[in-house]
This record gives structure tokens, sequence and C-alpha cells, in this order.
């Protein structure tokens, strides 16, 4: 199989899995480190000539993170893509077993079944009770997470519920003032797409703690889900006024 991953997630899962299949990634895709592909763009504005050109088996999408213009210039050059829709834990476990598999694992992986294990129950960071959540993804302007996010399950199923679930959006814009306004319980800040770091997010939220995340451990789903129960419970334990 020769596979081209424009999701970073699945670069990681696939690499990990099926070493030397991955033909082309994206300049996004970081883990593995040291990862031999051939760089082929950004997930918004991926190569598409010269992905047909690497004449991959599959390319390998997701329905949030790649646009469909994209993906339709590829399919007109011949190529086969596979769009994956993970909005939920248990969709992660789903899809990556369909990626893996079309990619040509005849097994699942180890890692796989630990990652689901570790969320089978996972330790909450705050036992007993749930915490309130506002949880930027950007700034200029300040964008939330809204309805219907992957990420927004993590949190959940760790306890903390953000005060945006119901909107109709799933990546509102809401003025800062608003966001403190709510005064939620905590402000989960995670370092991509926008970097949030201990200098640039934390001070426009005066008074209210705030937790800095590893993006990784909250919006990627591969080998990285084993781990994240407990870094972000970790991190959520940590938040800072």
């Amino acid at each position: 199989m020769r596979v081209v991953s424009l999701v970073p997630s699945l670069t990681e899962a696939v690499a990990r899995t099926l070493p030397g299949v991955l033909a082309g990634a994206t300049d996004w895709c970081t883990h593995p480190a040291g990862l031999d592909a051939v760089r082929v763009g950004g997930t918004k504005n991926p190569d598409t000539d010269r992905i047909a050109a690497l004449a991959p088996d599959l390319v390998i999408a997701n329905e949030e993170e790649n646009r469909a213009p994209d993906l339709d210039a590829l399919r007109a050059a011949g190529v086969e893509v596979l769009v994956t829709e993970v909005r939920t834990v248990p969709q992660a476990w789903t899809e990556l077993d369909r990626v893996l598999t079309a990619c040509g694992a005849t097994s699942r992986p180890r890692w796989l079944d630990d990652a689901e294990a570790a969320w089978s129950d996972p330790a909450p960071p705050f036992p007993g009770e749930r915490r309130s959540a506002v949880v930027p993804i950007w700034r200029r302007p300040w964008m939330v997470l809204g309805r219907d996010t992957f990420a927004g399950d993590v949190l959940a199923r760790l306890g903390v519920d953000h005060l945006h679930a119901s909107h109709p959006e799933r990546y509102p814009k809401i003025p800062v003032e608003e966001l403190r306004a709510a005064r939620p319980d905590v402000v989960v800040l995670p370092d991509e797409p926008y970097r949030f770091t201990a200098d640039d997010g934390p001070e426009a939220f005066p008074g209210l703690p705030c937790a800095l995340v590893d993006g990784r451990y909250l919006t990627w789903y591969g080998p990285s889900l084993g781990r994240a129960p407990r870094a972000l419970a970790e991190a959520l334990r940590a938040a800072r006024r």
C-alpha cells in the first residue's frame, strides 16, 4: 500500500501501525518524529497535483479538517479517498479500525486496545463533581468549542461540561467579555489550533482558573488517546487563576 494522510492524528496512527506505508503527509503531521514521507502542504491547502503524482493507493482525510473541493480534485484525478468523521470518543475506535484496515492492517494494533481501555472508565480530575468550562480555540476573534465536537466529548467524559455545547454552531465566535461573564469553573486553553501559552490567553480571563492543555491530547484521535485521560486530568487539576 501507498497511503497519503491529510490528517495529523491519522498520520500518527498509520505510521505506528504500518511503518513504511505512508508515502505522503501534511506539513502539520508532527508525529511520529522523523517521519519519512513527502510533505504535501497543509490540511486546508494540500497540493493535490503533488499528491496525485505520488500515485497513492489511498488518501485518508477527515470531513472537518479537510476541504471538500480538494478531496473532489483528488477523486477527479483518479485517487481513492477515504473520509473519516469523528465527533465522539466511541467514533474514534470505529474510524481508526476502518482506516487501519483500509491501509492494510490485518489485525487490531495493541495501542488501539490500550487506548480504548484507557477511556472505558477514565479517572475524572474532580471526583464526585462536574465542572463547567469554556474552551477557546482561537483569538482575534475569539472562537470556542460549540456543539457536536470530539474535544467536547473528550472533556465531558472527564466530568467537564463546556458551556457552549448546545450552541447552534460548532465553533462559534463569542466576545471575550461574554466568555468572562459566563464565569465557568475553568477556562481550557489548548495549544492548537491557536497556540495558547502561559503568556498568551490566561491574561484575558482574570480571576478565572485557566488550564493550559496539550491540544494533541484534546483533539487528536490516534495513539495519543491512550495517554490523554491522565494528561488532561493533570492539566485540569493544575488550573491556575
